[in-house]
């Protein structure tokens, strides 16, 4: 099956059903219109160097459902012990410098073409931020782009024990409020598997991505209730 190389000039990707890769195709650019028709789709970009656009819709896809993260008997010590405070799109860019430069959860290159192209999305409404402090520091968060009614998460970072995880429970939580179910995770690893993360198939994610985009995208600056 063929892996198509993308033009600058075309918002167009290939119908899953072309490729039985994880590698739909290579190139184009992270433009706001294609990196929305790409999630869309259930595409997702990563970066096989610095200098190439793969886009990836992997057969199996690692998912989490708001509704039943796991949170250990530790993270629930932490939480009621109010270690960590945690907020919405209150420092979006700060949280994706410390995706890049942190201890960052997932394999994936953040460059400034990275940067600049979430943080224009960011600036319309549709990627948002969840920042986790202690004593006023930001010690932790994740970020991502919500449509309709899925949030597909891009990376986390964690500078202090567990901040990451108290981030993402919180804003599963945030989610779960809101009748959000489906939060998308990409690949998976140990430690989203730690939260609750599974791999469905391609196709049933498919199915599920377009049932929940048929939702009107909450477009804006988030807030915790």
């Amino acid at each position: 099956m063929p892996v198509y190389q993308l033009d600058e000039e075309e918002i167009w990707f290939p119908p899953h059903g072309e490729s039985d890769s994880d590698v739909m195709a290579v190139g184009g650019d992270l433009k706001p219109e294609r990196l929305l028709t790409a999630y869309s789709h259930g595409i997702f970009p990563w970066y096989d160097d610095p200098e190439e656009i793969l886009w990836w819709s992997p057969a199996e896809r690692c998912i989490v459902y708001a509704d039943q993260v796991k949170i250990s008997k530790s993270m629930r010590n932490i939480i009621n012990r109010g270690d960590y405070k945690w907020s919405m799109d209150k420092s979006f860019r700060a949280v994706v410098e410390g995706c890049r430069s942190g201890s960052r959860i997932g394999n994936t290159w953040i460059h400034d073409e990275v940067v600049d192209a979430y943080s224009a999305l960011h600036e319309i409404g549709l990627a948002h931020s969840v920042e986790v402090w202690q004593k006023g520091e930001l010690v932790g968060g994740l970020y991502g782009i919500s449509l309709g009614h899925v949030f597909f998460g891009e990376s986390m970072f964690s500078k202090a024990p567990n901040a990451s995880k108290f981030g993402f429970i919180k804003f599963s939580q945030f989610l779960q409020s809101m009748n959000w179910r489906l939060i998308d995770c990409q690949i998976f690893n140990p430690h989203l598997g730690s939260l609750g993360a599974i791999n469905i198939p391609r196709e049933e994610f498919l199915k599920q991505l377009e049932i929940e985009l048929k939702y009107p995208t909450l477009q804006g600056k988030w807030t915790r209730k």
